[in-house]
């Protein structure tokens, strides 16, 4: 999970901002200035530094974009010339945002100069899949699935609410197929303007569209002999519905301002966490791409319907946020599991893991049940 700070001195945009990017599933910590903020990263691996222009970014080596109140070319160069990685104004757009933090994310950080070697590194943000925790039958019934899709190019479909892991289901059946070494490429289809879907997922000409400054490749020529996974598919409009289908149906794609087809080999897997036959009915989602996509349909149960995998999920948190932080694991007295187990958990895994992250950096030597009353 990618951690954000947010350093700004407005308390409201702070709130607004974790709010929105713990919702979105980053881990997020805010500071109002300088010293706190340098405080945390001496503590916490950041990933990305959201920072005001008004506030001094930490000199730790984390990347960071620039978050400003003044729509101004000359602060813009300012910003980007002190390293900042993007250039935001006020008020915040906030799939440009999302956008912005994925690929300040995922670009590789560059080399280090000799006067920084003393300097933390990055953490790599390889593809890679994690375990599947959990002992419960529901959670096995998944695995058995995979297990037997994986392997051949089926469309899949994944079911299931938000923060229950569907993200981690689509990386195992591509880490078990036979495109396991090709690419593995993510969009987020709810987090992308319909406006720009199109361009996103099929790419763009020079000169397409304003903006179009140079030739880009969308993310299905970027999966171009792997797996791409489309999650929140039942957020996409009907226009890109329709394009979509025509791209399932021919393996073909042509990018915005280009008559030209493009040949693509790529395996579709798409997530969602609405009920799409009540999306078709409403007229929200087409029939026919539901039948293209859903081959199999692998739905992920809620955490409160494997309540007797929540010990596990918890010893497994608490050893890799403890590696993450670079502390000792911390033990957890049996009432304080015990009352973990008896919430609702409305935000499933994801809740329950930021949950334990919280317990271990605000607990003393053990976690108790008072502890989890007070923090969760």
């Amino acid at each position: 999970m990618a951690k954000v700070l947010i350093l700004d001195r407005s308390k409201s945009m702070r709130n607004t901002l974790r709010e929105r990017l713990e919702y979105e599933g980053f881990s997020t910590e805010a500071a109002e200035d300088e010293t706190a903020a340098s405080e945390m990263c001496s503590k916490i691996p950041f990933d990305v530094i959201l920072s005001d222009t008004g506030c001094k970014v930490p000199d730790t080596g984390v990347p960071f974009i620039v978050l400003s109140a003044e729509a101004s070319i000359d602060s813009a160069v300012e910003a980007v010339r002190n390293g900042a990685r993007d250039y935001l104004t006020k008020p915040i757009d906030m799939n440009r945002l999302l956008k912005s933090i994925h690929s300040t994310i995922d670009e590789p950080a560059p080399e280090a100069p000799p006067a920084a070697a003393g300097r933390r590194p990055r953490r790599s943000h390889a593809v890679h899949a994690e375990q599947i925790i959990g002992t419960s039958e529901q959670i096995g019934r998944v695995r058995q699935l995979i297990d037997k899709v994986a392997p051949c190019e089926a469309r899949v479909l994944i079911t299931g609410e938000n923060g229950t892991g569907k993200e981690l289901v689509a990386r195992w059946l591509h880490a078990k197929s036979a495109r396991a070494a090709a690419p593995f490429v993510e969009v987020n289809c709810a987090a992308i303007p319909s406006e720009l879907i199109e361009s996103e997922l099929f790419g763009h000409e020079r000169g397409a569209f304003t903006s179009a400054v140079k030739q880009r490749k969308g993310k299905f020529e970027q999966a171009d002999g792997g797996t791409l996974f489309m999650d929140e598919i039942g957020d996409m409009s009907l226009a890109a519905q329709a394009k979509v289908l025509r791209a399932l149906q021919e393996s073909k794609i042509s990018r915005v301002g280009s008559d030209k087809d493009i040949d693509v080999d790529v395996r579709v897997i798409a997530a969602t966490n609405k009920n799409l036959r009540e999306e078709i009915d409403k007229g929200n989602f087409r029939e026919d791409l539901y039948h293209r996509i859903g081959v199999v349909v692998v739905r992920v149960p809620a955490l409160r319907d494997r309540a007797g995998d929540i010990p596990e999920l918890v010893e497994h948190f608490i050893r890799t946020i403890s590696a993450e932080y670079r502390v000792p694991p911390k033990k957890m007295d049996a009432a304080a599991l015990a009352a973990l187990q008896a919430k609702p958990w409305t935000g499933n895994i994801r809740e329950l893991r930021n949950v334990i992250e919280r317990l271990i950096i605000l607990s003393e030597d053990r976690i108790t049940v008072e502890d989890v009353k007070n923090y969760c």
